[in-house]
């Protein structure tokens, strides 16, 4: 797949092995196999249990996924770094990314009960069909701490000058409160859906996914390159911002429409557990009175279809074209490498316009 975007007054195609950079994503998946085997190790030498826990971790790791947020951050340091620079020194902070990411999911998939992702059982019941549903949650809860300290100690072997190494450490930090204040604000709306609101959704997608999946990731490749640019800065974060509202409101609505054979989740559990996004609390404003009580009471399927009558999947669509349009404006003008800016430009189609 290729999309055409404009550099200049130029078209230039950028295919999709450029957009991942499939050797980076390669080198990526290789240091964490080797991280990983090393840790397996250390704790099967303690007991042959811990060998077994620590290997389904590896596996939740290494089940695949899209790995946008090591490639945002690539790409983040690309734009300052340049094309001659070398991309090995950075292996460490990236695959800190993706073990950060599993914690997330993990903890994700408990808190919401979801029964898969990527098409592979979720921790939790993995766990669960070993020693039962209390086992199964609280091994999820360990497999959740273990990737977060493994991310830790991973970003710390990272060969950058300690000031730089410093300077990501907070974009990191910030990154990790961000996520875990949207997951507590996420879990809270489900508790009270109908005093929620479109406001409070976007505020939810805004710390839960934007921050982590694009915004901060942008500005830790930007750390990693050792270089301070305020006009950079500025427009990786409104990018970062507006593209990673868009992937969220995407994700609401694969979570509800989206192909459980291509997405790897179960349709309709947002539904399910009256989870108030953007797209439900839009539904409620735009409902009827008729529609609302189905709202309330309908099966999931039948949720699912008044949703649609509603109007508010179309209006998410076009708030996600606004905010890729107000992303790919912040990056216009910006002072970053033109292959990098290209990327970053297909990058917002690609996490937008996802299947799964």
């Amino acid at each position: 797949m290729a999309n055409d975007t404009l550099e200049g007054n130029r078209v230039k195609a950028i295919p999709r092995q450029q957009v991942f950079h499939t050797g980076l994503i390669d080198a990526i998946e290789g240091t964490l196999a080797d991280f990983l085997a090393a840790q397996i190790a250390s704790l099967d030498a303690i007991d042959s249990s811990l060998g077994g826990f620590a290997r389904t971790a590896r596996d939740l790791v290494l089940a695949g996924g899209k790995r946008l947020r090591p490639t945002f951050a690539y790409w983040g340091w690309r734009g300052l770094a340049g094309p001659a620079a070398d991309p090995e020194p950075l292996l460490p902070a990236l695959g800190a990314l993706e073990l950060m990411h599993t914690f997330a999911l993990v903890h994700d998939d408990l808190m919401d009960d979801s029964a898969t992702r990527r098409g592979r059982p979720t921790a939790h019941r993995i766990f669960a069909a070993q020693h039962g549903a209390r086992f199964g949650s609280s091994a999820a809860v360990l497999v959740g701490d273990l990737c977060l300290v493994w991310a830790d100690q991973l970003l710390a072997r990272t060969p950058v000058p300690p000031a730089t190494l410093l300077e990501v450490r907070t974009r990191y930090d910030r990154m990790r409160i961000e996520a875990v204040a949207g997951q507590y604000l996420d879990v809270l709306g489900e508790t009270d859906p109908a005093s929620w609101s479109v406001e409070r959704a976007l505020l939810v997608a805004r710390h839960k996914t934007a921050s982590y999946t694009v915004q901060w990731p942008l500005d830790f490749g930007l750390a990693l390159a050792g270089v301070h640019d305020a006009e950079v800065a500025a427009a990786y974060r409104a990018y970062g911002k507006a593209v990673g509202e868009a992937f969220q409101l995407r994700d609401d609505l694969l979570g509800v429409y989206g192909d459980p054979a291509v997405t790897g989740k179960p349709a309709g559990d947002d539904l399910r557990a009256g989870k108030p996004t953007t797209l439900l609390m839009l539904a409620r404003r735009m409902a009827t009175p008729a529609q609302l009580l189905e709202l309330d009471g309908a099966e999931v399927g039948r949720k699912a279809q008044v949703v649609a009558e509603t109007g508010a999947p179309a209006r998410v669509e076009e708030m996600i074209r606004a905010r890729v349009t107000e992303g790919l404006t912040a990056l216009a003008s910006a002072p970053i490498d033109p292959e990098a800016r290209g990327v970053l430009i297909e990058l917002a189609t690609v996490a937008t316009q996802r299947p799964a």
